[in-house]
This record gives structure tokens, sequence and C-alpha cells, in this order.
């Protein structure tokens, strides 16, 4: 694109993985990034233009460009219309991250455009801040298994590797469960003993997907915090765990609030035995075999 000056217009290309928030027990703590890339061109324009999306998403109200305008009046650097081009294959049903995607690339372009060089550790706190939590931008950014806290409005995000063995079967069924009513049927207190089977759970869990070990992965990975009253959200969880445990998976979850689901299977023979299954019981349903992204987000200018 050639500027107003005639000189060619920067292009920030920023590609973020898809990912998987709560990672069964690790309620509002844990993400993985998965091997499922949106990518982002955003180059400097006479004014705003947003290619790539539904017509509904390419106003003034896109969270790609609202993340960009709150980013720059947060980092003082003065916001210019831009050209926005989306490629991404992430399912807008839920679950994977989508919105977080969208709302690093915003951050990420005001950094590179108003500051010049992308900066990890600024988008994490800035991204977080507009997302209001660390859960899925924060494994979107660093890539891997993460866990994260906030205390004081300072959020501390811890980086693990996922092991190499381990495939991620997402589905993704063609409704979605909004986030309002995924947060209305939880519970307002858990006992005690609940509180104990989800810690030692979440440990086991970390643990596992650090090593591969599937075995402890399906042990540990059965959760009583969100699961048990988040599926009765979503018609088709029961008949697409049972499927996926028996076709070899060693754990099923939801991914993040849902409406998208995620099977776990050891190796890529398993891993295809279970899509099979998968897409046998729910044929018209979104589903891809993922590895875990260890690479997170990488910011380009050309």
């Amino acid at each position: 694109m050639i500027a107003a000056d005639g000189k060619e217009a920067p292009v920030v290309i920023v590609r973020v993985p898809a990912t998987s928030a709560n990672v069964g027990v690790g309620f509002d703590c844990l993400g993985i990034a998965l091997d499922l890339t949106a990518t982002f061109l955003l180059t400097p324009a006479d004014e705003l233009a947003i290619d790539g999306c539904e017509e509904r998403f390419r106003g003034e109200d896109n969270l790609v460009w609202q993340s960009y305008l709150q980013a720059c009046r947060e980092l003082g650097c003065e916001p210019t219309p831009l050209k926005i081009t989306i490629f991404s294959p992430i399912p807008l049903s839920g679950g994977l991250g989508s919105s977080s995607t969208c709302v690093i690339a915003g951050v990420a372009a005001a950094q590179v455009l108003g500051r010049g060089e992308y900066d990890r550790d600024e988008c994490l706190e800035l991204a977080t801040r507009i997302e209001g939590h660390p859960d899925n931008v924060a494994p979107a950014i660093m890539g891997g298994l993460v866990s994260s806290f906030i205390e004081d409005d300072d959020t501390t995000s811890t980086r693990m590797d996922i092991a190499d063995n381990l495939r991620f079967i997402a589905v993704a069924p063609p409704y979605e469960v909004r986030t309002a009513d995924a947060r209305r049927v939880l519970p307002k207190e858990v006992p005690a003993s609940t509180a104990v089977w989800q810690m030692g759970r979440c440990v086991a869990v970390v643990r596992a997907l650090e090593t591969g070990d599937a075995e402890l992965l399906g042990k540990a990975n059965h959760d009583k915090l969100h699961e048990p009253y988040r599926s009765r959200l979503i018609p088709d969880f029961e008949p697409l765990k049972k499927a996926a445990l028996d076709a070899g998976a060693c754990a099923f979850m939801i991914s993040g609030s849902g409406s998208t689901m995620l099977a776990v299977a050891d190796g890529d023979e398993l891993a295809t035995a279970v899509h099979d299954a998968l897409t046998e019981a729910r044929p018209r349903f979104w589903l891809r075999t993922l590895s875990a992204n260890s690479l997170g987000t990488t910011v380009d200018l050309n």
C-alpha cells in the first residue's frame, strides 16, 4: 500500500495461535496454545477498512480496531486509521480464543506503529487489561502451557512446554455458549473437599502435559468446578465425550467455557482414531487435530 506521501506504508503482520483455557481442571488458571494460527495484516490507511471477517464485524466496534485504539491511549501514541485484513481459521463458536487473537493483534499493531517495536511482556499486560483476564491471551502470546494468576492488578504467567506426543482434537458444534450463561450456571461456593480434589489434579495435569504422560492425564483430568454445570449448556458434550474416550482419547474436556470441546490423544495413530470417531458421531461439526503451539505470537514489520 502506498501512503499519501508516496512512500510504501508499513505492514504489521501479527500471527496469533488459537488457545484452550481451563484445560479441564485448571479453571481460570491454565491455558494452552494450539497449532492453529490467525494472521492479521495491519497497515496505516486514509480510513478504517476491515476485510476477512463477517460483515457484522467490519465496523468501528471491531475488536482488533478497538484494542488498537485502547492500546494507543495507554501507550500515549497517536492512532491512525488502519487497513485490517484478517485470515483466521479459528471458529467463532467460542472456546478457542478467537477474541483473544483480535485483542493481541490490535495491541501489537499499536506497539509497532506507535513505538517501533513489539514488546511481549507489555503486550501481555495490555491484552490482559483489555480482555479482562489472562486465560487465553497469556498462552496465545507465550505459547505452550501457561499458568496465570492476578494479584493487585499484577499478572504473573508461568510458561511450560507441552510434550510432543500429545495431540488435541478440537470439535466445535454449530452453536455458541454465551459467556454470561457459562458464568451464571457456576456455583457461588464450593466445599473444601472440592477445592482439595481440584488442586491435586491440577498439579498432576500440568505434570502430565509436560511429560506426555497420557495415563496420568486420564487419571487427573476430571473437573468438579465448572464442567458438571457448563456441560448442560452443550447438548452434544456427553455423547462426544463417550465417543472420544471409547476411541482411545485419554481426556475430554470443554475448551474454555464452550461450546468447543477438546479431546487429547497420545500420538498420531490414536488421534486419527479419535478424530474419525468424533466425525462419525457428528459429521457436520468442525473438527481439527492439532499439536501444541510452542512459539506463541510473532510480529513482523514489512
